[in-house]
C-alpha cells in the first residue's frame, strides 16, 4: 500500500516520529509492526526495506513510526530523514502478536528498552482513547534521561512508569542502572497469570529473556519484540 508523508515530529534530539497518510484505511491492532519499502539511490547492504512498529493507535487517520536517527546512519535512515511532506513510499499490512491479551484483568509487566517503547506507545494510546484501564506495571529503561519520550501518553493512559537510566546525568534523581530480571521481578508480585512483555534492542531482549527464565519465569509468560540493528545500552 502507498503511504504519503504528512509531517514529522521531533520527540528527542535523536528520535523522530514520521506521520503517514495511507491511501486506504489500515486495519491493525495496537502493538503490531509493518514493513516499509523506501527506494533510494545507492542502498547499503541492509537494502531498501525495514521493519517498524507502528507507534500510532488504531483508528487514527494517520499512521506513524518512531525511530532513532543517528549520524551518519544507514542509507535507509538517511533517505527517511530526507523525506518531505507529500513524498510516498510503500507500507505492508500490519502483523505480529505483541498485543494486549483478551482478558482485561490479566496482570501485565511491560518492559521497554530505549526505542522499544514504540509498541507500548501504540498500546497506551489505544487504552487512553478507549478509556480502558489494565493492570499494567511499566518499566522504561533508557541510556540517558534525554531519551525519555511519550510521557504525555503515559499520563493520559494512567500508566505509572518506573524510569531506569543506565548513564544518567548528575542531576537525575530517579532509578539508575541496567534493566535486569532482578529489577523487573523486584518491582511487583509475579503470579502464574502474569505476562511479561519485553521490547527493545535485540541483545537486550535476548539477555532479559534468558535472565528471567533463569529466575523461574516460564516461556508462556514472556511476550517479546526484538528490534534488530540497535546495540544494547
Amino acid at each position: 500500500m502507498k503511504v504519503t508523508l504528512d509531517h514529522t515530529q521531533l520527540e528527542a534530539a535523536n528520535i523522530t516520529t514520521f506521520w503517514f497518510k495511507p491511501e486506504k484505511t489500515i486495519d491493525y491492532t495496537a502493538g503490531q509492526f509493518i514493513e516499509l519499502t523506501l527506494k533510494h539511490e545507492h542502498p547499503d547492504d541492509r537494502g531498501q526495506k525495514r521493519w517498524f512498529t507502528l507507534s500510532s493507535a488504531p483508528g487514527q487517520p494517520l499512521v506513524s513510526i518512531t525511530t532513532k536517527l543517528s549520524d551518519p546512519g544507514s542509507s535507509f535512515k538517511q533517505a527517511l530523514r530526507k523525506l518531505l511532506p507529500g513524498d510516498s513510499l510503500v507500507m505492508s499490512e500490519a502483523m505480529g502478536d505483541f498485543v494486549l491479551p483478551k482478558f482485561i484483568n490479566q496482570p501485565l509487566i511491560m518492559v521497554a528498552g530505549g526505542i522499544g517503547i514504540t509498541p507500548f506507545h501504540s498500546i497506551f494510546e489505544w487504552l487512553a482513547e478507549h478509556q480502558e484501564r489494565r493492570a499494567i506495571r511499566f518499566i522504561y529503561g533508557v541510556k540517558n534521561e534525554d531519551e525519555i519520550i511519550f510521557q504525555d501518553t503515559l499520563h493520559r493512559a494512567g500508566i505509572h512508569a518506573t524510569m531506569i537510566v543506565s548513564q544518567p546525568s548528575e542531576t537525575w534523581g530517579g532509578e539508575r542502572g541496567d534493566l535486569s530480571a532482578k529489577i523487573i521481578l523486584g518491582l511487583t508480585e509475579i503470579t502464574d497469570d502474569t505476562l511479561i512483555y519485553l521490547a527493545g534492542p535485540e541483545p537486550m531482549v535476548e539477555h532479559l529473556e534468558k535472565d528471567l527464565k533463569n529466575s523461574g519465569i516460564k516461556q508462556h509468560q514472556l511476550v517479546t519484540d526484538h528490534f534488530p540493528g540497535y546495540p544494547a545500552f
